[in-house]
């Protein structure tokens, strides 16, 4: 198939103009396999045909510049098209997961009022009354093949619209403009991020999180998509695997997931080294000096990002050295820091202070201006693209040459397992649920072995644990749900009538059966003891009995991969995380444990 490059302004980063992403995308051989997934791979050639067969019928239905198309596919080669077909048709994408719950999902379709709904084949209900949905096969039919001419768009363009936690108890959506996601992507190659020639990029991030962006702008470049599915995603030994068996030049990771993984890659693995990008939450020192090792060995490349969904993904880089302490770089070319005092006056080096972030690739601001001129507000030095900045929240000390260590947040917002949260949102739903009167939610560093949300109620009629988890799951995305609930009958509060979060108990452990071997326990067979065990070290809980459920326990996915990764260590057998989601009672995954090594064991294994 023909690449045309279409006639349109450049987009413009710092003092350099870059091309659009799409002028690149063009230009990307034919032959050169684009993205891998479902079981298959698809050339450079191929999805820009899709694409153009998409936006011809995304622009037959009135689809252009400025309209927002709801994408509500899984990760896959189809969601990929559509995003790209969604961009050549000068339109924005709005990623919806279908993994969310149906109220949340239903929230964003009307907030962003999205033009279009695009489903998988066969999807269920319709997400919103009133906005036209079509199956993504309809849009990508078969049909004349024409030359790639993407939709000629100017820098500020809307190019997508993605949702965050939001301090107001709804979520708020975040407007990035085409120049700016143009632009992070010169700014990762300039910064020697992103340089591979013919790179092997896993997609690791939900489609719902910025993290995404980076991952799928690198096609524009030449570089190969790797769709990374969620079983694979949950499973350090797959994921490892994956990264070996695709040759991954370049993986995305959150320093949880980061954790169990890197025993399991080896020197002599795939090509090495691996460029690990690193960001979404702090990385503790005993992690930065591990990555730090595993550089020195040639095993890795690793960078720490750190950005606000605002200012399009990532706004500093930091390399790893074992010579540093964790920080998170300085400011990649399309963004200038600024760490300012209560009083907005710049700090000296080390000193403290708030983070500020001014330039071109600060977004447009939150869809429907929702809390747009309390967060983007007038750059102080005069010197930012439209003269604005944002203000990040996020409390950071100035170390020499420009570089920054992050300290924390100055508002209630949080990070968890990779995921941005506002706790008042949280707080919001956990306050909605009838018979709760009053509630608070806070992040504790140690609950059920891991960080994790606990939420303090007082009630006001008959409300159970059960009850919470179950009408917080079904409004809420999973990673937003609590992982204990403290029933208080008063909350403490501090000398100015406000709760004193500080003085908040700790959740009391899980609660047990007795030991076996107490009047009344049942006996454990030997594979349940020995989960019993990894279970009661990875959860905290001083006993397990066979018909526990691990995630009623206050297991989810972070602890399900730490122990498959215990189970591994102490057992010797390879247990994959689906099998902690299939069997979550004890006696279940016991006896599952027992099939893997009778497998193990037999002489035509």
């Amino acid at each position: 198939m023909t690449a045309v490059l279409p006639e349109r302004p450049g987009t413009r980063t710092g003092a350099a103009a870059v091309p659009d992403l799409l002028e690149r995308l063009a230009l990307a051989p034919a032959d050169r396999t684009a993205v891998v997934a479902d079981g298959r791979a698809r050339s450079f050639g191929e999805l820009r045909a899709e694409a153009m067969r998409i936006a011809g019928r995304l622009a037959a239905r009135g689809v252009g510049p400025e309209s927002v198309v709801a994408l509500c596919l899984p990760r896959g080669a189809e969601l990929v098209a559509a995003l790209v077909g969604t961009l050549t048709a000068g339109a924005a994408y709005l990623p919806v997961d279908p993994k969310l719950p149906a109220e949340r999902r239903r929230y964003l379709v009307e907030d962003a009022g999205a033009d279009l709904v695009v489903t998988a084949a066969g999807a269920a209900a319709p997400l919103a009354d009133g906005v036209p949905h079509v199956a993504v096969s309809a849009l990508a039919a078969p049909g004349p093949e024409l030359p790639y001419v993407p939709v000629a768009v100017s820098g500020d363009t809307l190019a997508y619209v993605i949702y965050t936690s939001g301090s107001t108890g709804r979520p708020k959506g975040v407007e990035i403009g085409r120049a700016a996601a143009s632009a992070l992507l010169a700014e990762l190659e300039g910064a020697g991020i992103a340089v591979t020639e013919g790179g092997r990029v896993g997609w690791n991030a939900s489609p719902s999180f910025d993290a995404s962006v980076q991952q799928w702008v690198r096609l524009c470049r030449g570089d190969t998509l790797v769709m990374i599915d969620d079983e694979t995603r949950a499973d350090p030994a797959l994921l490892a695997r994956l990264v070996d068996e695709q040759a991954l030049t370049d993986l995305d990771i959150t320093p949880a997931h980061a954790d169990p993984l890197l025993d399991l890659l080896t020197p002599d693995g795939g090509p090495r080294p691996l460029t690990l990008l690193i960001g979404g939450e702090a990385v503790s020192p005993a992690l930065w000096r591990r990555l730090a090792r595993l550089g020195e060995r040639g095993v890795l490349r690793t960078v720490n990002l750190y950005g606000p969904t605002e200012c399009t993904v990532d706004a500093t880089a930091g390399w790893v050295d074992g010579a540093d302490m964790p920080h998170i770089g300085s400011a990649l070319p399309g963004l200038r820091t600024r760490v300012l005092d209560e009083e907005l006056n710049p700090v000296a080096e080390g000193g403290s202070g708030e983070l500020y972030l001014a330039g071109p690739r600060v977004g447009r601001g939150y869809r429907g201006l929702a809390l747009t001129a309390e967060r983007f507000v007038a750059d102080a030095a005069g010197e930012a693209h439209g003269g604005r900045m944002y203000r990040t929240g996020d409390l950071v000390r100035l170390l020499p040459g420009g570089r920054l260590a992050y300290l924390g947040r100055a508002d209630g917002q949080v990070k968890l397992r990779g995921h941005r949260l506002e706790l008042p949102e949280v707080e919001a739903a956990v306050a909605a649920v009838p018979g709760v009167a009053e509630a608070a939610v806070v992040l504790r560093d140690d609950v059920h072995g891991a960080p994790g949300l606990v939420a303090y109620y007082r009630a006001a009629g008959p409300v159970t644990e059960a009850g919470l988890r179950e009408r917080l799951t079904a409004v809420l995305p999973a990673y937003m749900v609590p992982a204990a609930f403290v029933a208080l009958e008063r909350f403490p509060v501090t000398v100015n009538g406000k709760v004193d979060r500080a003085a908040l108990p700790a959740p009391a452990p899980a609660p047990a059966p007795a030991p076996a071997g107490d009047a009344g326990a049942p006996e454990l067979t030997a594979s349940q003891t020995l989960i019993a065990g990894v279970w009661a070290a990875v959860l905290g809980a001083p006993h397990v009995g066979p018909d526990d459920n691990f995630f009623k326990l206050g297991g989810h996915s972070l602890l399900a991969i730490k122990l498959v990764s215990r189970v591994r260590a102490e057992l010797g057998v390879s247990l994959p995380v689906k099998a902690v989601y299939a069997n979550p009672r004890l006696r279940d995954l016991a006896a599952h444990l027992d099939t893997l090594v009778a497998a193990a064991a037999s002489p035509n294994s």
